[in-house]
């Protein structure tokens, strides 16, 4: 299959806020054209941009993953749903043999272990990291483990059942592993590549955090008892963001392999899932701090471009930081990159093989309009992609 890349670009203000703290409870900064911009990671965005996905039921939950450390638990809960005579005892030692058989090292947290002294109920053990598994690889190991759960130790020394396992691990990925990738750090044969880079999003300006000093009243206190019942301070800061994601189109499908579905067309895994990455990635917004602040934003732009040469971030558009002398910095933002844009993609890119669209807001992103084909909603840029990419994938490469 040729190369194929999407790239995504947005525009987002967020007012007054915390999205991503850093490890003083501050909102994340970075340096970029010699002055602090805010930040907002990529690891913030991902996880916000994977959420969304289940939480607007964009996809169904056979074409999602888990990624926790209870993994045991999970396939657990997995096994006494397809075996409730198994007890749950039973299931969590059999499932517990068969997360080991697929290479993974599993213990009971010490914390767990103090505890379940006391209380007399053994914790299930847990994996020692984060395991990424898709819904249909769980339900194939626990498939699996009812199979052999009569004697799972003498079932799992025979050679095909344990290459079983390790199968199931790593086939039908599901579209978030497929996009975001898998690291395990045990056994490297799991490893997923991600289809997906997502760059830390960053303001356009310079920014600077301010502090705000709050208090809290008690309800219960009387006229003679004054002040506050709690003082504290919070940082916050607020931007136009520069957001940027790339997905390999191509890595995309290799990951999903023949897909999740039967039956269906070769291309249209792929396409659902380029539909949902941009819809989620677009609309999906982290949310630290949002019961403090609520920063619920959409984007004021988007341009998205589908090519063949290689992924092309438009930060560089910002490096001299964008002053706001007229108040605002959205609108010199997009005049920005309306410039930008056609003088980067001139000197780099392959004007016939590349294809580009718009969905803006408001007249601070006209001249966005003319740097691509502009479209009046997220659906229909969502749905425009999709085709698209199918169009390309059907070619013969």
């Amino acid at each position: 299959m040729n190369r194929l890349f999407l790239d995504v670009h947005a525009l987002q203000t967020v007012p007054p806020s915390n999205i991503n703290r850093d490890d003083t409870g501050a909102p994340k900064t970075a340096l970029y054209g010699g002055v602090p911009r805010a930040r907002v990671s990529s690891q913030a965005w991902k996880r916000a941009t994977r959420t969304y996905f289940g939480d607007e039921h964009l996809l169904e939950p056979s074409e999602l993953g888990v990624r926790t450390k209870k993994v045991v638990q999970v396939l657990t809960e997995r096994i006494t749903a397809l075996d409730p005579s198994l007890g749950e005892e039973a299931a969590l030692a059999v499932a517990d043999e068969v997360v080991k058989a697929a290479g993974l090292k599993t213990e009971v947290p010490k914390r767990k272990a103090d505890a379940a002294k006391e209380s007399g109920v053994a914790p299930a053990p847990e994996a020692k990291y984060l395991v990424f598994l898709s819904a249909r690889q769980l339900d194939g190991l626990a498939r699996l483990a009812v199979d052999g759960a009569a004697d799972i130790a003498a079932f799992l020394k025979e050679k095909k059942n344990k290459e079983r396992v390790k199968e199931i691990a790593d086939s039908q990925h599901s579209v978030d592993i497929a996009l975001f990738g898998r690291m395990v750090a045990d056994a490297a044969d799991y490893n997923v590549d991600a289809a997906v880079q997502v760059a830390h999003a960053i303001s356009v300006h310079r920014v600077e955090n301010e502090s705000d000093y709050y208090t809290a009243v008690d309800d219960q206190n009387t006229d003679e008892e004054t002040g506050a019942g709690m003082i504290g301070t919070i940082d916050f800061n607020s931007a136009t963001l520069y957001r940027y994601a790339a997905l390999g189109v191509h890595q995309l499908a290799a990951n999903l392999g023949q897909g999740l579905r039967e039956d269906e067309p070769r291309t249209e895994p792929v396409r659902r899932a380029v539909e949902a990455f941009v819809h989620s990635f677009v609309a999906s917004l982290p949310t630290g701090k949002i019961n403090t602040f609520g920063h619920h934003t959409l984007p004021d732009a988007v341009v998205v471009k589908l090519r063949t040469t290689r992924p092309i971030s438009f930060v560089a558009a910002f490096e001299d930081p964008v002053r706001g002398d007229q108040g605002g910095h959205v609108r010199e933002a997009c005049d920005r990159l309306a410039a930008y844009i056609p003088d980067i993609e001139r000197a780099y890119s392959d004007a016939d093989s590349t294809l580009t669209w718009v969905l803006r807001v408001g007249p601070n992103t006209l001249k966005l309009g003319d740097v691509g084909t502009e479209v009046g909603a997220l659906g229909d840029l969502v749905a425009a992609v999709g085709q698209a990419v199918t169009e390309r994938l059907d070619k013969p490469a």
